[in-house]
């Protein structure tokens, strides 16, 4: 064994591995991509055997670089991965009983509509922190049982598993396991299945009796920093020490270990999550409470928030009005837009995300005037990233009692690269902004976790002090600016919204 982590990064269009030095330096990586299926509008699909022979041949690819000929093979194995997709497979034949329901998928809306009209949408939220939605797992899983004659039968004599991703490919690694096949989870993909209860740290019984889930057919559930068993496939064994959805990894990468810290991840939409501690915070402004990680048998809790439209409404300048052909494009036309427009890009194309949660609403531009141009456009768009940011920081502050100054918010992502964006971000919020020097923040976070288990990595305080920005914007707006633009901002929300 040699000083080194692997890090598998099962994502929704490609699997990555990565091989970090004891300093959580990336040494080397390979990515592949593999295809999704769209059987009927509203639904996604994957074939799980994908995710799991991808990952073989990513984690061989990084060892032909780098591993197979010296023999120094990592000292643990840290995984993450999509959240809330969901597998079930045959444990005799190890395959799976049907295609793997992606957490894109809404084939269960009506399943969800009828349980919200039912009443059992409070039930829900009160015991997992979640809202009733067909984004997670419960419901998928309980349409492939309800496909499948005799399911729930096989599975309550153990002949059918259930697993989110990071499970199924646990199950697959350990073929090898001298104690056998390992089927867990950790708590944080646990929590985004709607099937667990956050508050007493074990799968609800109420709610899978209400699906039909049996309870058989359930992962066991660790620390985000544990054994998971070994994985001798590769030419030794290699234990795997840490897993962690691919949000909360991020979180973990971003050293977000302090309550009030905050994570935003710009890809085509964001996610963020606010660290409140060990304490589950219940939102009144339909955020998720989620577990960011869980350490020692103690989870720490956070608040998460979706933005629909982020990177995308960049792609839309390029994709959709030609006003540019590289996302690079945005910096110097932003830089060139006449100061004087107060130009609002509302990117509402498929809905509003949290915290207004409108599904009806469609993307607007208001004050438009006749020397609007490609230039405004472009302001307006990486704008709009900025503004929807404090849309979700303000509610989790609502929630949480606490106010932008308490907040340090780190930023990963590709739009995160973009410094007008970034800047514009600190100025509307009041509070600096943090990018780091390590964007691998996701498989950063899952080599961290397996690197603390095996004593490789220190413990998050240590960790976190080892952290470094590549940059960090600070606020350089007047306040009375700030109220303007933001009063303006929260008009055009207010004009767009289906219900107003």
């Amino acid at each position: 064994m040699s000083n080194t982590i692997l890090s598998l990064d099962q994502g929704t269009t490609s699997t990555r591995a990565i091989l970090f030095d004891a300093d959580l330096r990336p040494i080397s990586s390979a990515q592949e991509e593999f295809t999704q299926y769209y059987p009927h509008p509203g639904w996604v699909e994957h074939d799980a055997m994908d995710l799991w022979q991808t990952s073989v041949r990513v984690i061989r690819n990084v060892f032909t670089d780098t591993v197979t000929d010296s023999g120094a093979y990592p000292a643990a194995l840290g995984l993450t991965n999509q959240r809330e997709t969901t597998v079930v497979w045959d444990v005799e034949t190890g395959k799976p009983i049907a295609p793997a329901i992606v957490w894109q998928d809404r084939r269960t809306s009506n399943t969800c509509a009828k349980l919200r009209e039912e009443g059992f949408e409070a039930e829900v939220t009160n015991r997992t922190g979640l809202l009733l939605d067909p984004y997670f797992s419960a419901t998928k899983l309980a349409f492939i049982l309800d496909q499948t004659v005799g399911a729930r039968e096989m599975a309550r004599a153990g002949r059918l598993k259930f697993g989110t991703v990071d499970t199924w490919l646990i199950w697959n690694l350990t073929e090898g396991n001298p104690g056998g096949r390992v089927h867990a989870t950790d708590a944080t993909n646990a929590c985004r299945t709607m099937l667990y209860n956050i508050h007493e740290g074990a799968w609800d019984a109420t709610i899978c009796d209400r699906l039909g889930i049996p309870t058989e057919m359930l992962p066991e559930v660790r620390d985000s920093s544990a054994d998971f068993g070994e994985t001798t496939l590769f030419g030794a064994p290699i234990p795997i020490r840490g897993v962690a959805g691919d949000q909360q990894a991020a979180t973990v990468g971003q050293a977000c270990f302090r309550p009030g810290m905050m994570k935003s991840t710009y890809g085509t939409g964001c996610f963020a999550l606010l660290n409140t501690g060990t304490t589950p915070v219940t939102s009144q402004n339909r955020m998720l409470t989620t577990i960011a990680y869980q350490l020692n048998g103690t989870p720490t809790y956070a608040l998460e928030g979706s933005i629909f439209v982020a990177g995308a409404v960049v792609q839309w300048l390029r994709d959709g009005l030609g006003i540019i052909t590289d996302a690079k494009q945005t910096l110097e036309l932003a830089q060139q837009a006449d100061p004087e427009q107060n130009l609002y890009l509302v990117p509402a194309f498929t809905g509003l995300g949290a915290p207004w949660w409108d599904a009806e609403a469609r993307g607007a531009i208001f004050g438009l005037t006749r020397n609007t141009g490609p230039a405004e456009f472009a302001r307006a768009a990486l704008e709009s990233i900025g503004y929807q940011t404090r849309d979700l920081i303000e509610a989790m502050h609502a929630d949480w009692s606490a106010t932008p100054e308490d907040t340090t918010l780190r930023v990963d992502g590709g739009l995160s690269a973009n410094p007008f964006a970034m800047q514009f971000l600190s100025d509307i919020l009041g509070a600096p902004v943090d990018r780091p020097a390590n964007l691998e923040t996701t498989a950063l976070g899952a080599a961290y976790l397996a690197g603390l288990a095996v004593d490789l990595c220190p413990p998050p305080e240590e960790f976190a002090k080892v952290w470094r920005a590549d940059a960090t914007f600070s606020p350089q707006m007047d306040a009375a600016l700030r109220k303007e633009k933001y009063d303006g901002w929260t008009d055009a929300i207010h004009r767009t919204l289906s219900k107003r």
